[in-house]
């Protein structure tokens, strides 16, 4: 443990609105249907900051041109994957983007008949042996017996494969043998260096515990009239009280769980305000405006108050890591670098937030990997609304009568059913329920069943 101390973007969907009369099958005239939005204007990619479009560039060596289109294209991959996801059910295998915009989505599946509705959604086709399900049911065995020598396991949809990070040789081969796992199914990576937490309101901002430790704030939150922050757990116990990056009094720690999982969140006292921020480059403000988890391939920018302002990109959702304090699961693996102090401080995509700073290898020298606890368990777990920012789009065009289950505040898993407006809809990527983003108005998280 460290501790510091003092593909091309889709078109917005439409329909032309023509309907046969009743007699004689003549056509009536009729308006065309307004435009549904686009999963990029959903997450207001062209709303991006210039300074996370410059640390994109930066660090993922890109173009501005080439930063733009990525942000579009991650945000209409996601909902093309989350549709997808949906329509294969058991059979499906995983799904990534490629390429420096990030131009190319490939979506597996183990059933041959599903080759060609992938390729009609736009996306690359590649048949696979085993099913995610399958490969992640494998992952939850080694989870239970793995120790500190293989500290990292995490399904590898590219490979369609587990993929286990030994730190000495054999270690892994123990580990399988000790679960009966089938060594045909399992990467096996060595690796010198094995993660650690990175001990160490605006998100990315200092804070420190009980007057020494240091960790940064993960991301602004609300819960009824408290201002408070979600964080990572191993930066503090419930009653942990903290002070900010100013060393005034802030608030203290309202519950926390690590290891197991790595999260945490603070209560701040009333000289504190929740603001829909997060730290940028230079102390810039980067708007929040939603929790939408990004695709495997997707950017990724980190904000922690060691080392500022990192991008790179997620390699892979919930994997698991061993630590010396025992095992977290479901978290994101990364390409982004930290350092000590940079603990529970922000992952953003886009205007996305994605999680808080967990542990990782590595440094912003010669770079690293890390690992973030995704935020959507959080705010679900401790019923924290995230504070987010921008105006209200307003209700969508033909938006039934409000009413149902659908409740704004409420965080939603992918393949959660609510009804809206006498319909029920399906939710297709995991997020935070916020006004504005009611079922109907947004096909990018929720399709109609």
């Amino acid at each position: 443990m460290l501790k510091r101390h003092a593909r091309a973007a889709c078109t917005a969907l439409a329909a032309a609105g023509l309907l046969l009369a009743g007699t004689g099958g003549a056509v009536a005239d009729q308006a065309p249907a307004p435009a549904v939005p686009s999963a990029a204007a959903t997450l207001r990619t062209a709303d991006a900051p210039p300074e996370l479009l410059a640390a994109m560039q930066r660090d993922l060596g890109l173009t501005p041109t080439q930063a733009k289109a990525r942000l579009v294209n991650e945000a209409e991959a996601g909902a093309t994957a989350a549709r997808l996801r949906d329509r294969l059910g058991a059979a499906f295998a995983g799904a990534w983007v490629d390429g420096a915009d990030a131009g190319t989505l490939t979506v597996a599946t183990t059933r041959a008949g599903d080759t060609a509705a992938i390729r009609a959604a736009g996306a690359r086709a590649r048949l696979v042996a085993r099913t995610l399900a399958d490969l992640d049911g494998a992952k939850a065995a080694l989870d239970r017996a793995a120790g500190p020598a293989t500290p990292v396991r995490y399904v590898d949809p590219r490979s369609n494969t587990l993929v286990v990070e030994e730190t000495e040789a054999g270690a892994a081969a123990r580990l399988l043998a000790a679960t009966g796992t089938d060594a045909a199914r399992v990467t096996v990576v060595r690796t010198a260096q094995a993660p650690r937490p990175l001990y160490d309101l605006r998100g990315g901002d200092a804070y420190y515990m009980n007057g020494s430790g240091r960790c940064s704030v993960g991301f602004p939150v609300t819960k009824g009239t408290v201002n408070g922050f979600a964080t990572a757990g191993h930066c503090g116990r419930a009653g942990t009280t903290t002070s900010g990056f100013n060393q005034v009094a802030q608030g203290s720690f309202q519950a926390s769980v690590f290891p197991g999982n790595d999260m945490a969140w603070v209560a701040a006292n009333t000289n504190w305000t929740s603001t829909p921020y997060v730290k940028g480059s230079g102390g810039t403000n980067v708007q929040v405006a939603g929790s939408v988890l990004q695709p495997v391939g997707a950017s990724v920018c980190r904000s922690g108050s060691t080392t500022g302002w990192h991008c790179g990109t997620i390699q892979q959702h919930n994997t698991s890591v061993t630590y010396p304090e025992g095992t977290i699961s479901g978290v994101t693996r990364t390409t982004v670098c930290a350092e000590p102090g940079d603990s529970g401080g922000s992952y953003i995509s886009g205007s996305q937030a994605q999680g808080v700073t967990s542990g990782g290898s590595g440094n912003c020298s010669s770079g690293g990997t890390t690992f973030f606890q995704p935020l959507n368990p959080i705010l679900s777990a401790y019923g924290l609304t995230l504070k987010v920012g921008g105006s209200d789009p307003g209700p969508g065009p033909g938006e039934p009568e409000p009413g149902g289950t659908w409740k704004a505040g409420t965080v939603y898993a992918a393949g959660a059913t609510v009804t809206h407006g006498g319909a029920t809809y399906r939710c297709l990527q995991g997020h935070q329920a916020q006004t504005g983003w009611e079922p109907p108005n947004v096909p990018a998280l929720w399709q109609r069943v």
